[in-house]
């Protein structure tokens, strides 16, 4: 059994997508075994975006993430990250196939639901 997180980003909150979003993540099978809200503070965020905390973007991100309280949640489920990854589409939403969490909710690569 595999883990992974999930955030529900401030896009996903404002536009009050929640719902729906969890629903698809519990009809795909995966079970919920953590689950809050929290205001991301820089400090995690820098950690948690580590791979690209030095990029000239980077900025952008942490304003967005912490625009608001947002949902962080942990997904239990057999090879889960794959099957997350293929729930969601790609990170730039303009990518993804509708059918996706990101192809239906997302606006771009920073708005992108999750």
């Amino acid at each position: 059994m595999d883990r992974t997180l999930i955030i529900f980003k401030p896009d996903c909150m404002k536009k009050g997508h929640v719902g729906q979003v969890l629903a698809r993540i519990e009809s795909a099978g995966f079970k919920v075994v953590g689950c809050k809200m929290t205001q991301l503070t820089p400090v995690l965020l820098r950690e948690h975006y580590a791979h690209v905390a030095d990029e000239p973007f980077y900025p952008q991100i942490e304003k967005f993430m912490s625009l608001e309280p947002v949902v962080v949640m942990a997904l239990e489920g057999e090879e889960i990250v794959d099957k997350v990854r293929d729930l969601l589409g790609p990170t730039d939403s303009t990518k993804a196939d509708k059918g996706t969490i990101r192809g239906d909710f997302g606006k771009d690569v920073l708005v992108n639901v999750v």
